[in-house]
């Protein structure tokens, strides 16, 4: 069961009282699948940090305690934004067994958490399908079709939906440091979680022992600067996708001009999807096809078999035939929808922390720029931060400069990754990189041993890997 720990005492709006006025008290964890070892307990934080004395929110942390003489806590934080850390540390905590012999692991079910249970599950199932706007009165008819699907969740508890920002999760983790009796903690940021890390350390530069980022989104970076970095790694893929059809027999000749030709006919004339039981009528457009490309094209699984590229080999070979139902039915399976939905969960974070075009103007600015660096994935460079046009919530964590003073990071990335991170760790002096020769997406979470021993000598003894170093997957 979860247990209450003792309710915090808050001074100032980003101070809380000394650490030795708190306990955690350590119990079971709900449910049949969490581990023996894993721990739980709750504590009590402003719902807005400006009003401490304000409404609260009960946020649920878990341990997996040191299984030897143990130096701290390493701090989990999930990505997402969405994500569990709690279930990370349920059904991926043999990733942590050599750090677990020095440290406890400590992860929380943050604010924005899916599971967190303020909001119904459907406000981070869904949200609506986008469009790549051509004018201004198209970009700001999206914006108010964005802003009627985010109101439709916003209106159950608006106070809650206006304070899923990073920089409020930021604040929670270090309330969670203050009741554990830390001075300083030790982290492992996965995915989007690298963008409340940051948000940490910006705040709570003194609080922290280490930093390791892995596969972090970057929010430090204007559109337009991230935007040129995306494009490049998509086209990467693209390429390593197009090489790897050259080498087997289920793409058929010339897929790279093929795609470009299916995506254009598209744009002018999008294709249906068929053979829907339900008779519902769905189309995919180029911008449609592009979106949906890219869960597939950054994934493709173990080699050499590459499931998921052969399944989007299939897919643009039937809707070369007129029938984009291999696009729908792979993208159905992963997401309940027929086509991507911009989840309005998702983007009361990442709209909240700037991720989103200032207007119209840099948006065209950006698409001019994608069409020129990227042509095979150019809209897939506007998908995320179009989500949030027209938002309801303001930005309530801009991007800042990281202080001086913070301890070296370390970084870890794949192809589609790396770069990401690297920039972000770049901007602390003394951090280091390790980059992953392959594809995946959170290294240390998927048990990457060769990241993991890296991370661990890290964490364990603040020891950095040499410049360029590098991590290969394993031979099949």
């Amino acid at each position: 069961m979860h247990l209450t720990a003792t309710s915090l005492l808050l001074l100032g709006s980003l101070t809380v009282v000394p650490s030795s006025s708190h306990t955690v008290e350590w119990g079971s964890c709900q449910g049949d699948d969490r581990p023996k070892d894993l721990q739980c307990a709750s504590i009590q934080v402003p719902l807005d940090w400006k009003k401490p004395q304000g409404r609260t929110l009960t946020l649920r942390i878990a341990r997996l305690p040191a299984t030897g003489a143990g130096k701290g806590t390493v701090f989990s934080i999930p990505g997402g934004p969405g994500g569990s850390g709690i279930d990370d540390l349920s059904y991926r905590g043999a990733t942590f067994s050599a750090l677990r012999e020095q440290f406890d692991v400590v992860s929380f079910e943050p604010r924005n958490a899916t599971t967190y249970g303020r909001l119904p599950v459907r406000c981070f199932a869904t949200g609506p399908w986008l469009t790549r706007p051509d004018t201004p009165g198209a970009y700001a008819k999206l914006g108010a079709k964005v802003r009627r699907s985010a109101q439709e969740c916003r209106k159950l508890d608006p106070a809650f939906f206006d304070h899923l920002d990073s920089a409020s999760v930021a604040q929670d983790i270090d309330a969670v440091r203050s009741a554990l009796g830390h001075k300083r903690l030790s982290f492992v940021a996965t995915s989007y979680g690298g963008v409340p890390a940051v948000a940490y350390a910006r705040l709570f530069p003194h609080r922290v022992r280490a930093m390791y980022l892995d596969g972090a989104v970057n929010q430090l970076r204007d559109a337009a600067t991230d935007a040129r970095v995306r494009y490049r790694t998509y086209e990467a893929q693209f390429g390593r996708f197009v090489s790897w059809c050259e080498s087997v027999d289920v793409c058929g000749k010339d897929m790279g001009g093929r795609w470009r030709t299916l995506v254009a006919k598209a744009d002018r004339a999008p294709i249906p999807v068929k053979g829907r039981p339900d008779g519902e009528k769905v189309t995919y457009s180029g911008f449609d096809l592009q979106v949906a490309a890219m869960p597939n094209l950054v994934g493709p699984g173990p080699a050499p078999a590459y499931p998921r590229w052969r399944q989007l080999a299939a897919a643009v070979r039937q809707a070369e035939r007129g029938d984009a139902a291999g696009f729908a039915d792979y993208v159905h399976a992963g997401v309940g929808s027929l086509k991507p939905p911009s989840f309005v969960g998702m983007n009361a974070t990442q709209c909240a922390d700037g991720l989103r075009f200032r207007g119209y103007r840099e948006y065209r600015a950006v698409r001019a720029m994608g069409e020129r660096v990227s042509p095979n994935l150019a809209g897939m460079g506007l998908w995320h931060r179009l989500g949030c046009t027209g938002y309801p919530v303001p930005v309530s964590n801009p991007a800042k400069p990281l202080p001086s003073g913070l301890p070296p990071f370390l970084g870890a990335g794949t192809w589609t990754d790396h770069d990401d991170t690297a920039d972000i760790v770049g901007r602390v002096p003394g951090s280091a990189t390790v980059r992953f020769d392959g594809h995946g997406h959170g290294l240390y979470l998927t048990g990457n041993a060769c990241v993991i021993a890296h991370a661990n000598a890290y964490l364990t003894d603040l020891r950095l890997p040499p410049a360029g170093t590098t991590c290969h997957p394993p031979k099949p």
